[in-house]
């Protein structure tokens, strides 16, 4: 999918991505700039990952900031967002992007693991809404965010309880503030993606034995997404930054509070 115009006529607009260092985050970052957005704010715990996602865009380094913190430190939150209102003065878009993955049945879950999980994905994603309205709210523009749900988040599976569970109180969180920015203008919803062709999965024992039996990465989602999705691929993460430049932009002007299930059919 091809830049269409999104953000015709709105050269000023800053937008922030979490986890743009690869995967949806890096693909987002690229589709944004693809539309004319000019002014980025780009985050990921890897500083290199990162840093090549900004070289990739083709932008004056001026206009692309690059910060490498947990999204879970609310410590590291406050000095970059007091950077981005020095640098830029203004938020207008933002994707809640940052999270990590997890395997292993609830018995077999350790305690520490849950919480590792919960950290980066609800609390971090909380933490990217907190700042964010906040930097929206005194621009007094309004703004939108986009949430990265999972469509583990709406359907159970076996080994997925922390992750899952972290994914579902992110679409609730992201209700909640779909509510409370409305009286200012700021929209927030929620992307669920299923199988995508990221490199979260790596760690994926699923995908592993996919991996081990085929040979390369491409076989292996193609195995994967043979025996889980009807439509019979997994998503490239360019598809999936194109669903999501589409909520930030004003053709999804009257959409807020709305979850987008992305996953070729899983969740049937």
């Amino acid at each position: 999918m091809g830049p269409i115009g999104f953000f015709e006529g709105e050269p000023d607009l800053v937008a922030l991505v979490t986890g743009a260092g690869s995967g949806i985050g890096a693909a987002t970052a690229r589709r944004l700039a693809s539309e004319g957005i000019r002014r980025l704010v780009l985050t990921d715990r890897d500083s290199t990952a990162v840093a090549a996602t900004a070289q990739s865009l083709n932008l004056d380094e001026r206009d692309v900031m690059t910060a490498s913190f947990n999204v879970a430190d609310e410590t590291a939150w406050l000095a970059n967002c007091s950077l981005i209102r020095e640098r830029f003065g203004r938020l207008d878009l933002s994707v809640a992007n940052a999270g990590v993955t997890s395997g292993g049945t609830i018995a077999e879950c350790a305690f520490g693991e849950w919480r590792r999980v919960m950290s980066t994905n609800l609390d971090g994603v909380f933490l990217t809404l907190k700042n964010c309205m906040r930097l929206m709210d005194e621009g007094r523009q309004g703004g939108s965010i986009v949430v990265v749900s999972s469509v583990t988040g709406i359907k159970a599976q076996v080994g997925t309880a922390s992750y899952g569970v972290s994914k579902a109180g992110v679409l609730q969180l992201a209700k909640v503030a779909a509510k409370e920015g409305a009286s200012t203008g700021i929209r927030v919803n929620s992307i669920l993606p299923g199988g995508t062709e990221t490199p979260i999965w790596h760690d994926v024992p699923f995908f592993k034995d996919q991996l081990a039996k085929t040979g390369s990465a491409q076989a292996a989602f193609n195995a994967m997404a043979a025996i889980t999705t009807p439509l019979g691929r997994y998503a490239k993460p360019e598809e999936i930054a194109g669903q999501i430049a589409f909520l930030l932009s004003q053709s999804a002007a009257n959409i807020t509070g709305a979850e987008l299930v992305t996953d070729g059919g899983y969740a049937i």
